[in-house]
Order: structure tokens, then C-alpha cells, then sequence
């Protein structure tokens, strides 16, 4: 039943229960609710008179932070993450388990107390959430002061989420046998009780036989809770109520889990606490230490073990004929990096080991060979705030084999890129799953831009050839053309000159035969003088008739002058 101003007034203003929430608070952040409206943060709680102020203005539940802190007043929005980790003190693991079931979140939280005591943990306190679920908890003391050179306080928000994978991962499996042995193995009971869709249900798995096997998916209706494990996250404090139940958040004895009925949780009828929930004034032992390393050792072989099955898959892929595997020639250049690299690159504050994972596997999968990848791991190194010891690099590329490199973490993977805040993702990001996708989709990009520059440039160069034979035969057609029109114009000069020739070969007989002419007239001029001159000293001779020799002539005949001289001649004679 919702609560009511009127039990929140009555509960809220019993000393013994403020005395309980100023304890827990203490060194936390505290959230206010007043039903649907949240108070202001950062707030505290200092003394028993705000609690009775807040419970008179309407106050109906108290949240606090999983954070211990060494001043919480200095928290604000725009604090900066070093500042922020400057200011925390530790942090305690609270494991939220919820369940639309409270008897399944019964069994879940039992298990989960089973396993952290199974780990060596000593230190372990339980409550109801106030509805349906249940709070787990260890306070940080309980952890060691460092992890691998590294400070407690700064594995947040990282290392509880570890711890929680961690946990749900073993009890997963005897989680489901109960929940199924709880309900008579009746599937539809659960499905009313959760309200799951028959399709989430229920997922298969082969057995060593290759037969399907049924198996009840938990993951659809009840988890440890590891979203809300952030930096800043609240969770509701003990002895606070609960908004849509009137409950309170009631802290229990371990052993009384599996007990529990909610009655219990009833503000009006509390008379004193069951059990406490973090106690820190007294001595703690770091009993948590197995806790802590066995989940980050657990993360890498999970990591390791989604890698190869990633791996199966991408060879089985190979074997399909339609299939074509990128052959990468050389290695591919920092300029195709996805942003999630290129934000690794300008070094890390937190993180820097996982980053190391999933950059040596990147560099392998994309052709770089050991000696550059530790070179280029090296000088990313001395950008980092805190650098990490050269050893550990050098001992992370130990086991390096160029041709057995796995795929770094998926672009999905929480404890990774988005856990280091690193995951910026650009309108290629949305596309992909995987930092090597988005590198490989460039590269092939890369090389389909420079095949088409080279067949464009092949183009030109042709285009280029063509143009220049062409010039060239035009050049020879010119001068194969001036050369006909200077053949031609010898030729009409030796016609020219053959003509004058001929036309004076053939002017030389005429010259000479008038040559002649002339002779012949100037000898018969000659002798007709001297003819004369003879004839004017001797006397006359009648020609005798009888001597006289008439020639007869034709009528028609054209009379020769040289034939009358030499016949007047020779009738002289």
C-alpha cells in the first residue's frame, strides 16, 4: 500500500530510527524523495532535527550514496572526474537484487550470500529493498587497500561491476534449478509471476550430444543489479520507506533471508532492528581480497573466452564461398583509428590495463607486429597521469602471436569503452560492434578511393598516350603533306625546266637553217655582183635557140626565188 504523510510523520520522528539513518549516512551523500519530486543534491544528514524537518515538509524516502566520501557538500554536476575521485573516500559493494518475484529475489539473494562467504568474505549484511528486492553489502574496509599498484577508492565504479558479473555468473546456473524446482518445473508459472513474454522465457543450448536443451533464461526477469552501480548512484538508505509499498527498507540476518515475509517491513509494527547493515566502528579485516582479484581474473578469461567463440565464428565464416576475407598488406596508419582509440591515445587516468588489452588486440587484428605495438604502447605509456611499469607491458606482449590474435572487447561492452568514458561514437560508430569494423570499413574505403585515383590517373595517362599519338600522327600527316607539296614543287620545277630545254632544242635547227638562209643569200648576192661585174666588161652573147632549154611551169606552182635566180643563172650559163 502506497505510504501516507501520516506514517511517514509517525515512523520518521522515533528517535531510535533516526538515530539508525544519521549512522548509515554518515560520510554519504544523501537524495531526498517527496513521493514523485526529488530534493536538491548534495545534501547530508547531521543531526536527528533534519530528519523530523524533512519528515514535516513531506519527506518519504531516504537515498544515500554508494560512495563514501571526505566532504559530500563539494559534490556538484560540473566537477570534474579527477576532482571527484580526489574527493572520494572508498566505496561499499551493494548488490542490488530485483525481481518482480520476491520469492525468486528470496533464493537470489540467499545464493549470493552463500557465494561472497564460499570467496572468504566475512563481512556481509543484507536488507529488504522495501518492495521486491534485496540489498547485499560489504563496506570497503573489507577490500584491500590497492590492486595492482592502484589505490581502492579509484576502482569505482569499475570493480563492483566486476564483482557483480562475477557473482551472477556462478550462481546463475543454481539460481535456475531452484527457481524451476520452487514452481514444479511449470514454465508458465514463472511467466505469469514475472510477467516475461514466452519468447524470453526460454533459450536452448546443445548438449555433448548436439541435442537442444531447454533453459530457463534469468537474465528476462531477475538481476544483480550492475547499470545502476555508477559513480553518484543512490540506493535507498536502511530504515527509510518505501514509496509504493509503505514498507520499510528492513535490514535481516543473513541466515533469516529465505525467511523473510514482508509483515516483517511493516513501519507500524517495528519495534526494533533485526540485524545492523555496515557497521564501521569496528575492526575489518580485508576479507573481500579473493572477492576482488577473482572477479578481475574472471573478467579477462571471459573476455578471452567471447573472443574465441567470436573467432570460431569468423572462420566458419571464411568457409562459405560467398565469404571474402580482407587480406591486410601492411599495416594499417593511425589516421583509420575509430574514436575510441584515438581517444586512448591522449592517455588515461583509469583503466590503462584494460586499455592495454583491448589495443594490443586492435594493433594485432589490423597487421602490426609485436615490435611496433610495443613501441607504440611505450609512448602512449608516458602521456598517462600515472604511467604503468614498462614491465607489465613487456609482459602483456609475451604471449603475442600475430597469426593467433583474438578481437579486442566489443564497442557494447560496458566494463570497456564506455566505462572509460572513451566512447564518443561518430555516424560510422552506429554501424559496427567492433573497434577493428569501423578501422576495417576505412581501410577498405582507403583502398577503394586509391583504386579509383590509380584508375582514374591510368585513364589520364591513356587519355594522355592517345592524345599524344594522335598529335604525333597529325605531325606526320603535316609533314608527309609538306613533303608532298615540296615533291610537287620540284617536280613542276623540273617540268619547268625539262620545257625550257626542249624549247630551246628545239629553236636551235630554225636558228641554224636561218643561219644557213642568210649564208646562202649572201653567196648568191656575192656572185651575182661579181656575175654582173663580168658581164659589163665582156659583150653580149645572143643565146642560141637551139641551146635554150624551155622548162615548162605549172600555172599553180609557186615560184621559188632561188629556183628562178638559179634558172636565170643557168640560162646564163
Amino acid at each position: 500500500m502506497p505510504v501516507d504523510k501520516g506514517t511517514c510523520l509517525r515512523f520518521y520522528k522515533r528517535k531510535d530510527v533516526q538515530e539508525l539513518l544519521l549512522e548509515h549516512a554518515e560520510d554519504k551523500e544523501l537524495g531526498t524523495r517527496f513521493n514523485e519530486r526529488f530534493g536538491k543534491r548534495p545534501d547530508i544528514l547531521q543531526y536527528p532535527k533534519d530528519i523530523l524537518e524533512l519528515a514535516k515538509r513531506g519527506i518519504t524516502s531516504f537515498h544515500c550514496s554508494e560512495e563514501v566520501w571526505h566532504d559530500p557538500l563539494q559534490l556538484s554536476s560540473v566537477i570534474t572526474k579527477k576532482e571527484m575521485d580526489e574527493l572520494r573516500k572508498g566505496w561499499d559493494l551493494i548488490l542490488d537484487i530485483d525481481c518482480l518475484e520476491v520469492e525468486y529475489s528470496k533464493i537470489c539473494a540467499d545464493l549470493t550470500i552463500k557465494f561472497l562467504k564460499y570467496c572468504g568474505v566475512k563481512d556481509i549484511y543484507a536488507k529488504f529493498s522495501g518492495n521486491k528486492g534485496f540489498h547485499i553489502a560489504v563496506p570497503f574496509e573489507a577490500f584491500p587497500q590497492t590492486l595492482n599498484e592502484k589505490p581502492l577508492h579509484l576502482l569505482f565504479p569499475e570493480a563492483p561491476r566486476k564483482i557483480a558479473t562475477y557473482i551472477t555468473h556462478n550462481i546463475k546456473e543454481q539460481l535456475a534449478k531452484e527457481i524451476l524446482a520452487l514452481e514444479n518445473g511449470n514454465i508458465n508459472a514463472i511467466k505469469e509471476k514475472t510477467k516475461t513474454e514466452s519468447d524470453k522465457i526460454l533459450y536452448y543450448q546443445k548438449n555433448a550430444l548436439g541435442d537442444r536443451i531447454p533453459k530457463l533464461n534469468l537474465d528476462a526477469f531477475i538481476e544483480i543489479d550492475t547499470i545502476l552501480i555508477a559513480p553518484r548512484h543512490l540506493y535507498r538508505m536502511p530504515y527509510s520507506l518505501h514509496e509504493k509499498s509503505g514498507l520499510i527498507s528492513l535490514p535481516i540476518r543473513l541466515e533469516d533471508v529465505r525467511k523473510f515475509q514482508k509483515p516483517m517491513a511493516d513501519p507500524n509494527k517495528f519495534l526494533m532492528p533485526l540485524a545492523p547493515f555496515i557497521q564501521r566502528n569496528k575492526q575489518i579485516e580485508p576479507s573481500a581480497t579473493k572477492l576482488l582479484v577473482k572477479a578481475y581474473d574472471f573478467e579477462l578469461q571471459e573476455i578471452e573466452l567471447q573472443h574465441y567463440k567470436e573467432l570460431l565464428k569468423s572462420k566458419n565464416k571464411t568457409q562459405d564461398k560467398n565469404f571474402k576475407e580482407l587480406k591486410i598488406e601492411s599495416p594499417i596508419t593511425e589516421d583509420l583509428f575509430p574514436p575510441c582509440i584515438k581517444y586512448i591515445q591522449n592517455g588515461l587516468e583509469d583503466g590503462k590495463k584494460r586499455a592495454i588489452f583491448a589495443m594490443i588486440n586492435f594493433l594485432g587484428k589490423i597487421a602490426w607486429d609485436k615490435a611496433a605495438i610495443e613501441y607504440y604502447l611505450k609512448e602512449w605509456n608516458k602521456k598517462n597521469p600515472e604511467p604503468l611499469k614498462d614491465g607489465y607491458i613487456k609482459g602483456q606482449l609475451a604471449h603475442f602471436k600475430k597469426d593467433k590474435v583474438i578481437l579486442p572487447p566489443n564497442c557494447n561492452n560496458e566494463g570497456y569503452y564506455q566505462a572509460l568514458n572513451i566512447c564518443k561514437p561518430d555516424n560510422l560508430c552506429r554501424r559496427v560492434k567492433n573497434p577493428v569494423n569501423y578501422t576495417i570499413i576505412k581501410y577498405k574505403a582507403k583502398l577503394a578511393e586509391e583504386k579509383r585515383q590509380a584508375e582514374q590517373k591510368e585513364k589520364e595517362e591513356k587519355k594522355q598516350q592517345r592524345q599524344e599519338k594522335k598529335q604525333a600522327i597529325e605531325q606526320r600527316r603535316k609533314e608527309k603533306a609538306k613533303n608532298k607539296q615540296a615533291k610537287a614543287a620540284d617536280n613542276q620545277n623540273n617540268e619547268a625546266q625539262t620545257q625550257d630545254s626542249t624549247e630551246t632544242d628545239n629553236l636551235l635547227p630554225v636558228q641554224e637553217i636561218k643561219a644557213n638562209e642568210t649564208s646562202q643569200e649572201t653567196k648568191l648576192s656575192e656572185a651575182r655582183t661579181k656575175f654582173q661585174e663580168q658581164s659589163s666588161q665582156e659583150e653580149p652573147i645572143e643565146p642560141d635557140a637551139s641551146q635554150t632549154k624551155v622548162v615548162p611551169q605549172d600555172p599553180n606552182a609557186t615560184k621559188n626565188p632561188e629556183s628562178t635566180e638559179s634558172t636565170s643563172l643557168h640560162t646564163q650559163k
